[in-house]
């Protein structure tokens, strides 16, 4: 059980930086911005999206949240990071960049893996 407790807290606390943070505090960059545009999507899906990801990195985080609340959040990741696999794919074709947002899915996967398994502890 420690363990599973070691894995989910590193794996969530990766997740959390990344989609939580990250975007919290460089959403409003000219970079940001232009790599929005750059995928073809308007200003305001990025703005959106950056809300989304923060209150979902939040809500894995948070421990004791409701265990349909954290499963929605781990759902809304995984489309996030297939669909941002995707759009670097169509536009950019077989670059690395294209891959990055996969890697974050079997950090996922291993979060969502031990947090299932620390429940069935209970």
């Amino acid at each position: 059980m420690k363990t599973q407790k070691i894995i989910y807290w590193v794996t969530t606390t990766i997740i959390f930086l990344m989609e939580g943070v990250m975007p919290a505090l460089t959403s409003q960059t000219e970079m940001a911005k232009e790599g929005i545009r750059h995928l073809g999507y308007p200003q305001y899906f990025g703005n959106v999206l950056v809300v989304f990801k923060v209150l979902g990195a939040l809500v894995l985080i948070i421990p004791g949240l409701p265990k349909k609340l954290k499963e929605f959040a781990y759902a809304g990741f995984v489309f996030d990071f297939l669909f941002a696999s995707i759009s670097y794919f169509c536009v950019e074709g077989m670059v690395g960049a294209a891959f990055f947002p996969l890697v974050f899915l079997v950090i996922l996967y291993f979060s969502y893996r031990s947090y299932e398994k620390l429940q069935a502890g209970k």
